[in-house]
């Protein structure tokens, strides 16, 4: 069974994705939410398998909840359903580690989209594929943590990218290897990197 959250502003619409989504039998709709603030609230009481949410909605987005969720727990799988194609959201989904981005007038994709996401997979729609080649062809941004990365992931990649073995990381940070490698798959999941070769790379081409 998979567990997931609904969060959209728009109540109506809300509970008409529960009702839609609980007919199937291998998915169950814990909650629904209808803010930023309350996604986060309710992921972390409940740790679904996927956070379905909108991104435009009052006091906190689905953007700025999804940075919020995924800074604590990079498990986290959110898929965005959202009436808007603007670039700005698409790259930030991108950026912070969001699992899909789907709009709202794509309504036959969304089941497939959350089984695919609950099984680890991403998936974006057809409109939003078409967009991503230019939108990654895109300057990236000047710091890092407008990727959404915390100081010590700052801190680890670019010990990465000056060629520091997992150990000697470790001793620079005072940190054991388990946690540096832990780190370093937080950052290649974030970043949708390969590997650290791949990581040094994207440091450098972003100095």
């Amino acid at each position: 069974m998979i567990k997931i959250l609904v969060i959209d502003d728009d109540k109506l619409v809300a509970a008409s994705l529960k009702t839609i989504l609980s007919q199937s039998e291998d998915i169950e709709v814990i909650a629904l939410g209808h803010s930023g603030q309350e996604a986060i609230e309710l992921y972390h009481q409940h740790l679904v398998d996927v956070i379905l949410m909108d991104i435009r909605m009052e006091n906190m987005n689905g953007l700025d909840a999804g940075t919020k969720i995924l800074g604590e727990d990079s498990e986290a799988k959110i898929l965005y359903l959202t009436t808007f194609l603007d670039d700005e959201y698409i790259v930030k989904a991108l950026r912070i580690g969001a699992k899909g981005y789907l709009l709202k007038q794509n309504f036959d994709s969304i089941l497939p989209a959350i089984r695919a996401v609950a099984a680890g997979q991403r998936v974006f729609g057809e409109a939003v594929v078409d967009k991503l080649p230019k939108l990654l062809q895109q300057k990236s941004p000047s710091t890092f943590s407008d990727l959404g990365l915390s100081d010590k992931e700052i801190q680890i990649l670019t010990c990465v990218a000056d060629g520091l073995s997992n150990k000697e990381i470790g001793a620079e940070l005072f940190l054991s290897e388990g946690t540096v490698r832990n780190y370093i798959s937080v950052i290649l999941e974030r970043l949708n990197l390969r590997d650290r070769t791949q990581l040094a790379i994207f440091y450098y081409r972003n100095q």
